[in-house]
């Protein structure tokens, strides 16, 4: 079975729990106040595992089983050995990583908290994209399908706006920082545990793409 089935299936299996037991729910919830006063700090990796609702988990676990097959399959041939562990490693750090500035922006607010594995799916995403630029990607079912590096691009301008914006009850920040977190993570672990030129690569087909 591999890792992203996993990780959907026990994410599915704590998210329905939550729903129905909230003390599951308030335990496993990004709390801010709750890590800086009293060190929770495993609520940057629980709050991954509960949504707010059904629709909410299926459609991160439905981008994480569409995008998530693939990246992971692309790591063990980028990294042999280790690319399992690695998209393994990729996953769970991201989830921590895309909420480090959510965190420092609402450490001490009593009324913030956060849920979702949003920016970890974001993070895998944009490994898809840095080693698939020239894959069509478009939202969920519109027949509008564009060069993926081109939506990430559109992806990340839409999201700063809406994060800046405020409002709406969603994490863009996360989002954000999950997906910058996903490029830092492939770019660098290219660089260290693999000979595959990752940042060249993509560089290569996004110029023959334009025409260089």
């Amino acid at each position: 079975m591999s890792i992203t089935l996993i990780i959907i299936i026990i994410t599915v299996l704590v998210s329905i729990t939550a729903f129905s037991n909230d003390k599951v729910f308030n335990d496993f919830i990004f709390d801010p106040p709750a890590v800086t006063y009293n060190k929770q700090w495993w609520r940057f990796l629980t709050c991954g595992l509960i949504h707010a609702d059904y629709g909410h988990l299926i459609f991160n676990m439905y981008a994480l089983y569409m995008f998530g097959e693939y990246v992971e399959h692309s790591f063990i041939q980028v990294f042999q050995e280790k690319g399992k562990l690695l998209y393994l490693v990729l996953y769970i750090t991201a989830l921590f990583a895309c909420l480090v500035p959510t965190y420092l922006k609402h450490r001490a607010d009593n009324y913030y908290r956060s849920l979702g594995a949003s920016g970890a799916v974001s993070a895998v995403i944009f490994a898809f994209i840095i080693l698939n630029p020239l894959d069509k990607m478009g939202l969920l079912f519109l027949p509008l399908r564009i060069p993926s590096f081109i939506f990430g691009f559109l992806y990340l301008v839409i999201s700063s706006f809406l994060d800046k914006r405020g409002g709406g009850g969603i994490n863009h920040s996360a989002h954000i920082f999950g997906a910058l977190y996903g490029i830092a993570f492939l770019i660098f672990t290219g660089y260290v545990f693999s000979d595959y030129p990752v940042l060249a690569a993509f560089i290569q087909q996004i110029r023959t793409y334009i025409g260089y």
